[in-house]
């Protein structure tokens, strides 16, 4: 789990979003609660990488990682960008193929 959030987290930094959409299962889901929406399968998760992490310019900094079981992690990120700062929390679950089928995430 370590290396997949650190392989999305350097990804994300270089606003690579095929690289990034390559970690997700392609009927994944995002669900932002800060944003108030969820983002469905592949084209949705491109939707948010492109509106939230390029095109705010977002860097990522990992916080912490606890893994809870073999496909359930909580995930506390440092972003900052155009938007100013802020601490988010994902709830990351994995597939069986090791690919990640869903975030929830939230702002502190």
């Amino acid at each position: 789990m370590q290396r997949l959030v650190d392989t999305f987290i350097q990804a994300a930094n270089a606003f690579d979003v095929e690289g990034v959409l390559a970690l997700f299962a392609s009927d994944a889901v995002i669900d932002d609660v800060s944003v108030g929406n969820a983002f469905v399968g592949t084209e949705g998760v491109r939707l948010y990488l492109q509106q939230f992490f390029v095109g705010y310019k977002t860097a990522s900094k990992l916080l912490s990682l606890e893994q809870l079981d073999n496909f359930n992690a909580a995930v506390r990120v440092d972003f900052t960008g155009d938007f100013g700062h802020e601490i988010g929390t994902l709830k990351l679950t994995i597939d069986s193929d090791g690919l990640i089928k869903r975030i929830d995430a939230d702002l502190e």
